[in-house]
């Protein structure tokens, strides 16, 4: 499964940002520093970290749900079927491969602040911000269990926020390539949605560029509906 395949690639890239470089320094600059010394990224990946902690422990780093593909009659979640599953591998061309920019590359040959690996690095963050979309699925009614990250918050709540498709993506390891980010605009504010907090939403897909400090996103999901995600 390319999910899998893209996992196995973003241990490889924590292993590599372990070789004498700074993820956010690399990926995203060196944004000005507050008074407190610390960037605002900082400060996000900080709070959000902290909403992580605070979850039930339910899933490690890498988990991913298994929506009702897996589940029997009796313990799958009934819903509209105006809004078919989607699985996140169908969101990436069958034609694409994720790890085309780490071929040829032994990750364990090479050492501290090896030139190679912050090649390899910025190779592989651009390769996947311009991750391609798989066209047969933009503008249809679709449903899709992930993981929340809240973006964007009113006085009622939270109006938009990433999904991504494993525990972890975005906060604790690099982001997944933007064709495994999902920009999702809600149509109502959600007054209580937890970082790395399990949901299923659904709505309609287009293909729509997002730019974020979190990730970028190939996928906009006009959501309709968002409800907790229950095993």
């Amino acid at each position: 499964m390319k999910i899998g395949k893209v996992i196995v690639m973003v241990v490889a890239v924590v292993v590599l940002t372990a070789l004498g470089y700074g993820l956010a320094s690399w990926f995203l600059g060196k944004p000005d520093q507050n008074a407190e010394g610390a960037t605002q990224l900082e400060q996000t990946l900080a709070q959000l970290s902290s909403d992580t902690a605070a979850t039930d422990g339910e899933y490690a780093v890498g988990d991913r749900l298994s929506g009702n593909a897996d589940k029997d009659n009796k313990k799958a979640t009934v819903f509209d079927p105006a809004f078919p599953e989607l699985q996140w591998d169908n969101l990436m061309p069958a034609d694409w491969d994720p790890m085309a920019a780490f071929r040829g590359l032994n990750i364990a040959e090479l050492q501290d602040n090896d030139p190679k690996a912050q090649e390899a690095l910025e190779k592989m963050r651009k390769a996947w911000n311009d991750a391609p979309v798989n066209t047969a699925y933009t503008g249809k009614k679709v449903r899709i269990p992930g993981f929340a990250i809240p973006i964007e918050q009113s006085e009622k709540g939270v109006d938009e926020l990433l999904l991504v498709p494993y525990f972890g993506a975005c906060i604790h390891t690099p982001p997944p390539p933007a064709n495994q980010i999902i920009h999702v605009k809600l149509s109502e504010p959600q007054p209580a949605v937890g970082a790395m907090q399990a949901y299923w939403v659904w709505g309609e897909l287009t293909a729509s560029k997002f730019s974020s400090e979190l990730g970028d996103a190939a996928y906009l999901l006009s959501a309709t509906g968002i409800q907790p995600y229950e095993d």
